[in-house]
């Protein structure tokens, strides 16, 4: 990766890339992280617990937080209180940034264009708390001033103090309704329970992609289902009772059934039996039992043999708690941990076939179950998909949901009128990895607060006692050989794991200016990620390579900050944090959605983000960019010297030479010592012998230059998607987009809308290209034209003295904060780039390699990269660290 310093490198981009707010100012500069419309941002600075930091869902303070929080929504069951509430981040736009006015006037974007109301970008944040402790929740709504939000911002009508109103569902909207008025002062406007359950069911199966998933003998497989084939299906939800409901339509339904026997009758029984606190506490030592001890087993009956005619082996339970009727027993004297388990398997069991009896009578082949009796629990779910795998013969498909507690307080939040929620598209939410406890509401460990009034900051407990995000261990595995009615699972199935306490559930990130990118040939068969990392092997590699960066990785990130104090510990609690989720995901591939090796970068880039490492290769990215535009002039003066054909082999060639550029390799740490960056980038392209391993370049030159005779058409317009500062952009990409403009065509420069490593921002593109253009008159008059050089930012000087061009050069954000890219979340000025584009470069490992290899277009492809990952090597091309891939694809035509 080209343009790092002496001992910094990312591993896998190289092997080589080897609350009631405080009245405080916005945060100092270098505490904030730079905000965009593409990607909001909490500002975590200073934040503080509040109240008992030993409870389950502490109040986090934000003292520097600048944007405004509304919107709240609740649900409020037998057992639980589900609230769900939607921080927002304005769009701080400025109306005099000629850079911004000028590409929106180019993209065809005006103002005629926006909402009548605001666009608001933020997080829809899920918090839980037991019902009988109704009094954590109001203290937690009202520390965050949540019920005194206008949900109508932009509307005229004003609501006065102490006439607020919430959106509940559940029975506690009528048995807590006089509770909130007289604690917070608002009214509750109350939501039917069935409407808001279908409701949210049918929002987040639309809008989130990988929302549903299988779980089988502890596999969890995601299913992305097509919105158009989602109805009808069958939705079971698990609260303390249970409501079968067919869902037909958006607000087509029936409650066609239910039982009394659900997550109450486990939870009470429970609590009657074992002695236990808490439905999680009962579900963790079901983990550690035996229902053997208790259940009366086919094989009890007919002396250790299976009961072969009619199919039932020796292991299926025949009676749950049979063996309590003959066992001159007493309660005391049987296993607690047997009990729950047992009392878990009946019931879950029981769930699984009569939600199978109720989709045979209507013959439907989906079932989605949600509640918060399920929990993540992984054999409460391989218990229920056994039951309706084997009593349909596997022709029904149990499928469970990752927000599954939380389908109504989403339906009933749904429900605000007007708020400008009510129109999103699929891709308008990300979910976004559980970072830790100022995020979810997780636990932070530590000593309990003698003064409510005394603040602690959460960093401070989490350096000091750990994060609550750990590695899951290992759980002995059952002894019990049977489900009711069926074989028991595999081994794999059977040993117990509790995801009770961490319940998997990413904040959701809207982000109303991401779009799909139109070019994709087909949006619904696209995948970015190269790697699958379902198989094991890839992996336990992948996270190994990240964990052995990790410490040249924190050392890059203290140093950015000047290597404080403050800074090191919170580069120790970053390790820490970043190391958890690493073992959770060797463990657990599936616990935060469905894992790429795109997904593991970004989860790196949050987690830095989270504790305010805000660009770790600032001073790398400034030095190398530097000393790059100073050997520039020599380049163009060399480019400018060759017949047509050599200068476009020369271009392609100096795009890979760029490219392998790795400061975290010795090699070119001593090639760096011993010359200059154009020498170590001359001898790099020199040392490029064709055919390269994958070589389309006669195709594209035969597309540029034409053959025959026949003269080629120049593209309209070219989206260069490029990769690194440094030499990367600015003696590889630069030049090439020169030639594009030189020959007439619209080259627009697609960058991250936030730092990743050391990849060349948006935002930073501007002042590169003001540079460069002090060398080029293409380059200044392209510039100015797309807006980049405003106010005579460089000397026009001497005129005209190369190529005239009329064609401009713009740089749009992609919407993007990581070294991957998602082409199915771009940024909407991407999207209104590309409407007029018919040529789209993708550079780099991370864009053209780890992502985007396999990824078709509507429009002329140029895929241009280094490999400088071994294994990816051998994997993607069948080759060896260090070859070139020049890949050229005409547009590819849609079966859609």
């Amino acid at each position: 990766m080209a343009g790092r310093g002496d001992d910094e490198h990312d591993p896998i981009l190289d092997e080589a890339k080897s609350s009631e707010r405080d009245m405080a100012p916005s945060a100092p500069p270098g505490t904030s992280i730079h905000r965009s419309g593409s990607r909001p941002q909490l500002d975590l600075s200073k934040a503080e617990i509040q109240g008992n930091f030993e409870e389950r869902d502490p109040t986090i303070l934000l003292p520097n937080q600048s944007d405004d929080i509304s919107h709240l929504a609740l649900d409020i069951g037998g057992s639980l209180i589900k609230l769900l509430y939607f921080s927002r981040h304005e769009d701080y736009s400025n109306d005099g940034d000629k850079r911004k006015k000028t590409i929106k006037e180019r993209l065809g974007l005006s103002n005629g264009n926006l909402r009548s109301y605001p666009v608001l970008g933020g997080r829809l944040h899920f918090v839980k708390f037991e019902t009988h402790k109704i009094t954590e929740c109001l203290d937690f709504i009202h520390s965050k001033q949540l019920h005194r939000r206008d949900p109508y911002p932009w509307s005229s009508k004003t609501l006065p103090l102490g006439t607020g109103v919430i959106k509940v569902t559940g029975g506690g909207a009528y048995k807590f309704a006089d509770l909130f008025k007289e604690r917070l002062g608002v009214s509750i406007d109350k939501e039917d329970e069935m409407h808001c359950l279908v409701s949210g069911a049918n929002f987040l199966l639309k809008a989130i992609r990988h929302e549903a998933y299988t779980h089988m003998e502890a596999e969890k497989e995601f299913v992305q289902i097509d919105s158009n084939e989602l109805y009808p299906y069958l939705l079971v939800n698990v609260g303390s009772g249970v409501s079968i409901i067919k869902v037909d339509g958006e607000g087509k339904f029936e409650r066609v059934s239910g039982t009394n026997v659900g997550g109450g009758t486990y939870w009470g029984l429970g609590r009657l039996l074992t002695k236990c606190k808490s439905f999680d506490e009962l579900l963790e030592l079901s983990q550690k039992g035996d229902n053997s001890t208790i259940d009366m087993l086919v094989g009890d009956i007919y002396g250790g043999m299976d009961y072969s005619k009619i199919g039932l082996s020796a292991s299926t339970i025949a009676s749950s708690f049979g063996k309590a009727i003959s066992e001159n027993k007493e309660l005391e004297d049987y296993r607690p941990e047997d009990i729950s388990l047992s009392l878990l398997r009946m019931i879950s069991y029981n769930i699984g076939q009569i939600s199978y009896l109720n989709a045979l009578r209507f013959g439907l082949k989906r079932i989605f179950f949600g509640g918060f009796f399920i929990r993540g629990h992984a054999y409460t779910m391989d218990t229920i998909s056994f039951a309706v795998h084997f009593w349909s013969k596997g022709d029904m498909q149990a499928m469970f949901l990752r927000h599954e507690g939380f389908l109504g307080a989403m339906g009933a939040f749904m429900s605000y009128e007007k708020h400008g929620l009510d129109d999103l598209m699929s891709h308008q939410l990300v979910e976004r990895f559980p970072m830790g406890a100022p995020y979810t509401g997780g636990n932070i460990h530590g000593p309990p607060l003698g003064d409510l009034n005394e603040k602690i900051s959460w960093m401070e407990k989490f350096v000091r006692r750990g994060t609550e995000i750990t590695a899951p261990v290992p759980m002995t595995p059952s002894k019990t050989t049977g489900l009711g009615g069926f074989d028991v699972p595999s081994s794999r199935g059977s040993a117990l794991r509790s995801d009770a306490s961490a319940l998997n559930v990413g904040v959701l990130h809207l982000v109303p200016t991401l779009e799909v990118f139109p070019l994709l040939a087909d949006p619904k068969m696209y995948e970015p990620n190269t790697i699958d990392l379902s198989d094991q092997g890839e992996r336990e590699y992948w996270l190994k390579v990240l964990s052995e960066h990790l410490p040249d990785l924190v050392d890059t990130a203290v140093a950015s900050e000047g290597g404080t104090e403050d800074a090191k510990r919170r580069g120790d609690a970053f390790a820490r944090a970043f190391s958890a989720h690493l073992a959770r995901l060797m463990e657990e591939p599936a616990a935060y959605g469905k894992l790429g090796l795109a997904n593991l970068l970004e989860l790196r880039e949050e987690c830095l983000r989270e504790f305010q490492f805000v660009d770790a290769y600032r001073s790398i990215k400034l030095r190398e960019n530097e000393a790059s535009l100073a050997v520039l002039p020599d380049l163009l003066e060399e480019l400018d010297s060759m017949s047509e054909e050599a200068r476009l082999l020369t271009l392609i060639e100096g795009v890979l030479a760029a490219n392998i550029f790795d400061w975290g390799s010795r090699a070119c740490v001593d090639l760096y010592h011993k010359g200059t960056i154009i020498e170590i980038y001359r001898m790099s392209r020199n040392k490029m012998q064709r055919p390269w391993r994958v070589d389309d370049f006669d195709a594209f030159k035969e597309r540029m230059l034409g053959s025959g005779g026949k003269q080629p058409h120049p593209h309209k317009r070219a989206l260069l998607f490029v990769d690194n500062s440094g030499a990367d952009v600015i003696l590889g990409m630069l030049p090439l987009a020169r030639e594009f403009l030189r020959r007439g065509t619209e080259v627009v420069l697609v960058a991250n809308s936030l730092p990743a490593l050391n990849d060349v921002t948006a935002m930073e593109l501007p002042d590169i290209v003001a540079g460069a253009a002090k060398h080029c008159d293409i380059l200044r008059r392209a510039a100015e034209m797309g807006g980049l050089l405003v106010d005579a930012m460089v000397n026009p000087g001497d005129g005209s003295k190369n190529d005239s061009t009329s064609a401009p050069l713009m740089v749009v954000e992609n919407g993007c904060g990581s070294p991957c890219i998602d082409l199915r979340q771009v940024s909407s000025e991407l999207a209104a780039a590309a409407k007029d584009a018919d040529l789209v470069v993708l550079e780099g490992m991370g864009r053209a390699l780890h992502t985007n290899f396999n990824a078709q277009f509507k429009c002329e492809a140029l895929k241009l990269a280094m490999v400088k990952n071994q294994r990816l090597a051998e994997k993607l091309i069948n080759g060896n660290i260090y070859d070139s891939v020049c890949r050229y694809e005409p547009p590819s035509v849609s079966e859609m």
